[in-house]
């Protein structure tokens, strides 16, 4: 019995053409016709494979080696490639272009236009990641001295700002954090994070102190018939949703006259730097963190150099001369 024809919807038949120089096009687009329709890929993905696409030969026409795809050689391609590397793309990006092309290329194969892959060598630029921006020491202070008051609000927001700054939690961490995860007696965290793993976060002084006074003070008058056992609430009783928390970090960061994008993840970014800018250990960082690989932790040593630096024009002695 043959498999019944799957349908395929209006937005799968989005058809693109390629205006990619020279015999480059008619490849471009038998391509893009396939995946759309045998593969059954998204306009969007179509749309972006083609701009790839029609950016790698509108590279190889300039160069003038090749007139097609069925001509063109795989270190011609990773000519185009090594290209981006100067370039301003997300990661993504260039993912996506490394994807176009390996997709035309076993097309090709596949359709017999070729007997080898030219992108069977390729491999993606080298990418560096930037490292992600921090407040200073005294931004920081400001921040968390903006919300001042001794009203609920002022003293939640307090505690979450010092919470959010001594823990380095993700704002959704923060958000679902409830009464039992924190142990107010020994200053730690129980934290759910990606994946459900657990892991255990200290907690400094000063934030113990103002989520104390958070819950003696602030909470009940927050408290409702529906509240479940959230550390953190709304005015309505429930707990805060990472919209919220932006919006509250946003406010004290202005409050505060800082005047660079201040986001939660920030704080995050400004925990780790200032944790390592102080000597902690990387692998420690990693845990408190939750991050899967001490790779993802690296970007942090960015700030090395300038430790170092000024360790040695403190401590060095033909520097006190």
């Amino acid at each position: 019995m043959s498999s019944p024809k799957r349908k395929v919807s209006a937005a799968r038949r989005a058809t693109f053409s390629s205006a990619a120089p020279g015999d480059f096009a008619e490849d471009i687009d038998r391509f893009l016709s396939y995946i759309g329709l045998e593969r059954g890929l998204s306009p969007n993905t179509q749309e972006g494979y083609l701009n790839d696409l029609d950016q790698c030969a509108a590279f190889l026409a300039k160069r003038g080696t090749a007139s097609d795809w069925r001509s063109v050689s795989g270190g011609e391609v990773a000519l185009w490639i090594q290209s981006l590397s100067g370039a301003d793309y997300a990661v993504a990006s260039l993912a996506r272009k490394l994807a176009a092309l390996r997709g035309l290329a076993h097309h090709l194969v596949r359709e017999r236009l070729r007997e080898d892959d030219f992108s069977a060598l390729l491999t993606a630029p080298k990418h560096r990641r930037q490292m992600p921006g921090t407040l200073t020491n005294e931004e920081v202070e400001r921040l968390l001295a903006a919300p001042s008051g001794g009203d609920p609000q002022s003293l939640r927001d307090k505690a979450l700002l010092e919470l959010f700054y001594s823990s380095g939690l993700r704002v959704s961490e923060l958000g679902a954090l409830t009464l039992q995860q924190i142990d107010l007696e020994h200053g730690f965290l129980r934290v759910f994070g990606k994946g459900s793993k657990e892991r255990v976060v200290p907690v400094g002084s000063k934030a113990l102190t103002a989520i104390a006074r958070w819950l003696e003070a602030g909470r009940p008058y927050y408290v409702r018939t529906h509240t479940g056992s959230q550390l953190f609430l709304s005015a309505r009783g429930r707990g805060l949703s990472r919209v919220t928390l932006w919006v509250i970090v946003k406010k004290y960061a202005r409050l505060a006259g800082i005047t660079k994008p201040v986001k939660p993840h920030l704080l995050r970014h400004s925990f780790a730097t200032h944790l390592l800018t102080g000597g902690a250990d990387l692998r420690a960082i990693q845990e408190m963190l939750g991050h899967a690989s001490i790779a993802t932790t690296q970007i942090y040593t960015a700030v090395e150099p300038q430790r170092l630096i000024e360790g040695h024009a403190k401590y060095h002695p033909r520097n006190s001369l």
